[in-house]
């Protein structure tokens, strides 16, 4: 199940707003624990109404998604590393003349991408 921060961020991106969730943003969650999970506190987006529960409801595959997406580009991120070793790794395929899929950079992408698949 998306989160319920990841399907307001959603439903003002389609609204061409965007959603601020930090201290004095311009939308506040709140979780009382409960068990009726988290809700909308406060909503102050300028010129969009505050999402009803089935408006929210609709964007639940769409946050699925993004969530699985967001995961998937975290894991990869850590997978490259440092973007100053790459670099390396491509400079000297480019000297070796392996600016192709058998050089060291592309295969560590290729292994990266292949351990961590859309």
């Amino acid at each position: 199940m998306a989160q319920l921060s990841t399907k307001i961020k959603l439903y003002c991106e389609a609204n061409s707003k965007t959603a601020d969730f930090g201290s004095g943003g311009n939308v506040s969650l709140q979780d009382d624990s409960d068990g009726k999970g988290p809700y909308i506190k406060s909503w102050s987006v300028s010129g969009l109404d505050k999402p009803t529960d089935s408006q929210i409801a609709s964007y639940e595959t769409a946050g699925n998604t993004e969530e699985a997406s967001n995961t998937v580009k975290s894991k990869r991120k850590t997978a490259y590393g440092d973007i100053g070793d790459e670099l390396d790794m491509l400079y000297k395929d480019i000297v070796a003349g392996k600016v192709d899929a058998t050089g060291d950079f592309a295969k560590h992408v290729k292994a990266v991408k292949d351990a961590n698949p859309k």
